[in-house]
């Protein structure tokens, strides 16, 4: 069931969703949760699809903020809200508004979103696109306990990752992390089932794609070794290459389907990695609405530090590796004159008749050594 309202008020829209559940019969709410995705016309269907289908697992109110652009100076200085909502099989198994604001309206969101929030239930705010940068400071993410973003969106995913470590807020979460959720369980899963000790890591993905970098992060930040990050033309994540003492670790994803995980000294075996659609993505972030603190681990880990590899890590453990190979470089060059003085004494203090024995250079060396 559909009902269009024109130039509408919040209270209207509440009365609509009401008169609409009592139409199909359902006149009670048995939903857990709000949902309100900010977007724009262009991406608005697919976004709607997606929490849609999502609503299956968790039925909810979603709230679609679609903000429209005033062509003329008349426009932007009006207000007008228009409504459609949608109950019953149009809207899953919740029910559904989507606004559309027009003029200053747009610039206060919150307030028209506000009075349709479900009463005592959680609110999850979602930006496909154009995600703010600072999530939890937004009139609408501040409304919610859960706010989700999509750093592959963004025309420059990399430095978003950065950005979003700046602000991160608890609640913040990004469906690049979700994505890489299947490879995270397979990656732990494998190193349970081995006794050894990994020595370096390397992430392999196409150019650009923040999961890629976040997968990277999660296992320099959980293994503390240096993790190498390597390009592949796709799709996504291709493979992750663990050398350990045992030998290597190898979980091999080439056409986004179907992986293969290799341990030394075990037979190949073929894993499910499929590639996940937009609405498993978000069913997976509604089951949990806490804090991801490893995600925020991973995040804070920063992107720059990947490129740093093995001084990263020698810097975390207390020491930077610039200043350990000086130390050795300096320390060489003390090592020799101390055996050439050695050998100098040694040639000068030898018997006339040449019973004396004749140096050699491991003994030169424990002597300098003794010095």
């Amino acid at each position: 069931m559909k009902i269009d309202l024109t130039d509408t008020t919040a209270g209207e829209i509440n009365k609509a969703l009401i008169e609409g559940r009592r139409a199909i019969g359902t006149p009670a709410v048995g939903m857990v949760l709000t949902l309100v995705i900010v977007t724009d016309e262009e991406n608005a269907y697919d976004a709607l699809r997606a929490a849609s289908d999502a609503s299956r697992e968790h039925p909810s109110r979603t709230l679609v903020v679609i903000r429209r652009v005033s062509r003329t100076p008349r426009d932007r200085t009006g207000s007008r809200l228009d409504a459609e909502v949608r109950v019953g099989a149009e809207a899953g198994t919740g029910e559904t508004a989507v606004l559309r604001l027009y003029g200053e309206v747009s610039d206060h969101a919150d307030s028209v979103v506000l009075p349709l929030l479900l009463p005592d239930a959680p609110v999850v705010v979602w930006w496909p696109v154009n995600a703010p940068l600072d999530p939890a400071e937004d009139p609408l993410g501040a409304l919610a306990q859960r706010r989700v973003t999509d750093t592959y969106a963004a025309e420059q995913p990399v430095r978003e990752l950065a950005a979003r470590a700046e602000t991160y807020t608890p609640g913040d979460t990004d469906l690049a992390w979700t994505r890489i959720t299947p490879w995270r369980s397979m990656l732990a899963a494998a190193l349970d089932q081995v006794d050894c000790e990994v020595r370096s890591v390397e992430v392999e993905g196409e150019e650009f794609n923040p999961s890629c970098e976040l997968l990277a992060m999660w296992l320099a930040d959980r293994l503390g070794v240096p993790v190498q990050r390597s390009l592949s033309s796709g799709p996504g994540l291709t493979a992750v290459r663990m050398e350990t003492t045992c030998g290597p670790v190898v979980l091999d994803r080439a056409d986004g389907a179907l992986a293969s995980l290799s341990i030394k000294g075990q037979p190949a075996r073929a894993v499910a990695l499929q590639r996940r659609g937009t609405a498993e993505l978000i069913a997976e972030e509604l089951r949990r609405l806490d804090p991801d603190d490893t995600y925020a681990a991973a995040l804070r880990y920063g992107v720059e530090r990947l490129s740093m590899g093995a001084d990263a890590v020698a810097a975390l453990g207390g020491a930077p590796a610039e200043s350990a190979k000086e130390a050795e470089s300096a320390k060489e060059p003390a090592e020799d004159e101390a055996v050439a003085e050695v050998a100098v004494a040694e040639s000068e203090a030898g018997t006339e008749e040449g019973e004396a024995e004749r140096p050699t250079p491991n003994s030169l060396a424990r002597k300098a050594a003794s010095k």
